[in-house]
């Protein structure tokens, strides 16, 4: 009998508890005016890539903040025209105009943002020999041409519209080059990094991630003006992407 009285009684309680709840969300949200701005549109991007841009925390999602804005923009492109393959993002782009793509574009291009440390390496000396020679100067033998050629002497790639190489997790550099080897990720002809990928063995696609993730990004991150002086020996790369 005493459970039931003290049943009914509390019963009024829980409800006004519950409207006085509801009352108190809804004030909330009325003192949270919706702000129409690119922060707020972009949420669509940052729920994975991580908070403006800063890439996800799984080490697949990459950074979008400070890249060229050339780069993103091709890569908007080639996402929503099938040359990346990747169905959720196509499937987002796909009602999107080319201003709103140079908008998205424009708008992660701008953001500066800093880096994360690198993660301490865990390979021996002689793979992280081989990812800086590979980085550095290239392979000549297998034709494979030094990444400082395009992205810049700091890695911090070149603008319009080449992408700095730090500030990367390896699983997501290897990830890249593998697609650009098996032909899941293209560009627009010619297709400069596609070749390039398909000369490296496994073990130099190791090599050259693990170097590169395990390097500090510059104080100065910003992609640079223009591509450094083409090395003694080497030959000039045509890029659809990047047309200097």
């Amino acid at each position: 009998m005493r459970r039931d009285i003290t049943r009914i009684f509390l019963k009024p309680l829980w409800r006004l508890a519950l409207c006085c709840w509801l009352l108190s969300a809804c004030l909330q949200a009325q003192a949270l005016p919706f702000e129409d701005s690119m922060a707020q549109r972009t949420l669509a991007c940052t729920a994975c890539h991580g908070p403006q841009g800063r890439s996800g925390p799984d080490g697949y999602y990459p950074r979008l903040a400070g890249k060229p804005a050339g780069y993103l923009y091709n890569q908007l492109v080639n996402l929503q025209q099938g040359r990346r393959n990747y169905p959720l993002m196509q499937s987002l782009l796909a009602p999107l105009d080319d201003a709103y793509l140079r908008a998205l574009a424009d708008y992660f291009a701008a953001l500066e943002i800093p880096y994360p440390p690198p993660a301490p390496p865990s390979a021996d000396k002689a793979v992280l020999a081989r990812g800086l020679q590979l980085v550095r100067r290239g392979d000549l033998d297998l034709q494979i041409p030094a990444c400082v050629q395009c992205h810049g002497t700091a890695l911090t790639g070149t603008q319009p519209s080449v992408p700095g190489l730090l500030g990367l997790p390896r699983d997501y550099l290897n990830a890249q080059l593998g697609s650009w080897q098996n032909g899941q990720r293209q560009a627009q002809t010619p297709d400069c990094m596609a070749d390039i990928a398909k000369r490296l063995s496994d073990a130099d696609v190791h090599a050259l991630s693990t170097w590169l993730s395990s390097q500090t990004v510059p104080l100065v991150s910003r992609a640079t003006a223009q591509k450094p002086p083409l090395p003694p020996g080497a030959k000039e790369i045509r890029c659809g992407s990047a047309p200097w």
